[in-house]
């Protein structure tokens, strides 16, 4: 089983410090959620963790090997003159030194096209698909090669609601396959509670606090991050809900 270990992470851009001191253990085998604000250094986390910022702090994979990470940015600045089969045969070959494709390289395509429900769509050029058909290729693209560690930017943000817990349910079923580390970016707290066992929630250049899911995202720290009442219900199956009351009347920092 794969950890992601973060112990006073900082960030930069240039001479613009964004995050002083994010610390968190995520584990593998299960989705954990990133949230917080706008603004609270999410996407920022996830560069520094890729490698493509400096900063202070120490980011270990524990149980990995050799590093075997993928981060899906929220713009993947796909190549529209594609096929979706192309692309996804491009991001399973990227960095092998060949493109020769065998048997079982072609079923692990044709089993990732049947994962995320986009089989009809291999012929398709990227340019012809909707942003949902788009976001659901980069997901495809990014685990075909059956990462230990994923990084996704807001990987539902395109999606239609049916489709958004079917990803979902699709990456938690990854996880728990191959014991990857599954750290998403999500905004609808609803997502998060019904889909991610644990959280992390950034805010003020670091971490808020860091857990089981609904140890973290109790009334009080969603009332400090996004300045409204709430309260968790539990609906009729047993699933968690947020309930919003409305704006807070936050005391002046």
């Amino acid at each position: 089983m794969v950890s992601l270990t973060l112990e006073r992470v900082g960030a930069r851009y240039g001479r613009r410090q964004i995050l002083t001191d994010a610390s968190a253990r995520v584990p593998g085998g299960t989705l954990t959620a990133l949230v917080g604000p706008n603004a609270a250094g999410k996407s920022t986390l996830f560069r520094r963790i890729a490698g493509h910022l400096p900063g202070n702090g120490t980011v270990r994979l524990d149980g990995a090997g050799a590093p075997d990470l993928r981060y899906m940015p929220q713009d993947t600045g796909m190549n529209a003159a594609l096929t979706v089969f192309e692309s996804i045969i491009l991001a399973l070959k990227q960095g092998t030194g060949g493109w020769r494709l065998s048997a079982q390289e072609l079923r692990t395509v044709d089993d990732s096209l049947r994962r995320f429900n986009i089989t009809d769509l291999a012929v398709r050029h990227l340019a012809e698909l909707s942003g949902g058909q788009r976001q659901a290729v980069s997901i495809a693209q990014t685990l075909v090669s059956r990462p230990r560690v994923v990084l996704m930017d807001e990987p539902t943000s395109a999606l239609d609601l049916h489709r958004q817990y079917e990803v979902l349910e699709s990456l938690r079923r990854y996880a728990e396959e191959t014991g990857a580390v599954m750290l998403l970016a999500l905004h609808d707290l609803n997502q998060v509670m019904r889909c991610c066992t644990s959280t992390v929630a950034l805010g003020g250049g670091g971490t808020l606090a860091s857990g089981p899911t609904l140890e973290v995202l109790t009334p009080e720290l969603i009332r400090r991050m996004y300045g409204i009442d709430s309260r968790v219900e539990r609906c009729s199956r047993g699933c968690p809900m947020l309930i919003v009351d409305g704006p807070a009347a936050l005391d002046p920092v």
